[in-house]
């Protein structure tokens, strides 16, 4: 039997720590909570978890702050942290990220773009294993057989295409800059800019100009 993934969840508001523990413990996640920024320190340092949800609005320690702390832990460097904001404004979302977040989600929380986002990102750490298969809206992609379907019908893609497209929808909503993409579709060859926004427009011309947005100066992200 695998081991359940853990995941600290921190907020000073006991309904949403309530709320959101019942959605995650349906999910089979082994869950630890706290109300601040200290206390979720302490309880970071006691279990290890896989991911951290943080509040960024708390008092005694905000979000931001509490994150920069976990970062400086050696046992926590490599543990995923996710905000939670009810801002969505740039500054939370490049403040957090400058603290060392991994991504955010902004409230009102929906539990299923929530619980999509989570798996994503801990399927992308490699810790509990990978599914090939991911479906949203009216797109599947299937990476292991290497195909696409569009409104149920197969769609013909070019390897990187394939592959940048699957990384955008690997995490729903995340904006990935270019360094991201550059890094992960391309890895250590050298492309410009005018490469990738070559294969954006190529893959929009198959599946439509809605799903990829264009987040102007930073990169792309896979709307749902």
């Amino acid at each position: 039997m695998s081991e359940l993934s853990k995941i600290l969840l921190v907020d000073d508001e006991k309904d949403i720590l309530e709320f959101l523990s019942y959605n995650l413990i349906q999910e089979k996640f082994k869950v630890f909570t706290a109300s601040n920024g200290e206390e979720a320190i302490e309880q970071a340092k006691k279990t290890i978890p896989d991911l951290i949800i943080l509040d960024v609005m708390m008092p005694k320690m905000d979000g931001i702050t509490t994150c920069a702390e976990i970062r400086k832990i050696p046992d926590l460097k490599s543990v995923l942290i996710l905000f939670l904001t009810a801002r969505s404004e740039e500054y939370s979302e490049l403040a957090g990220f400058d603290a060392g977040a991994d991504d955010y989600v902004t409230k009102p929380i929906k539990p299923k773009l929530l619980i999509s986002r989570i798996k994503a990102l801990l399927k992308r750490n490699n810790k509990k294993g990978i599914d090939v298969n991911i479906k949203i809206g009216n797109i599947e992609i299937d990476k292991s057989k290497h195909i696409l379907l569009f409104n149920d019908e197969q769609v013909h893609l070019a390897k990187k295409e394939f592959n940048l497209l699957y990384f955008l929808m690997s995490i729903p909503g995340k904006v990935f800059t270019r360094q991201e993409i550059i890094s992960n579709i391309w890895g250590d060859t050298f492309v410009g800019d005018r490469t990738i926004d070559v294969h954006i427009r190529k893959i929009r011309e198959k599946i439509g100009n809605h799903h990829i947005k264009t987040i102007k100066g930073v990169g792309y992200k896979f709307d749902i």
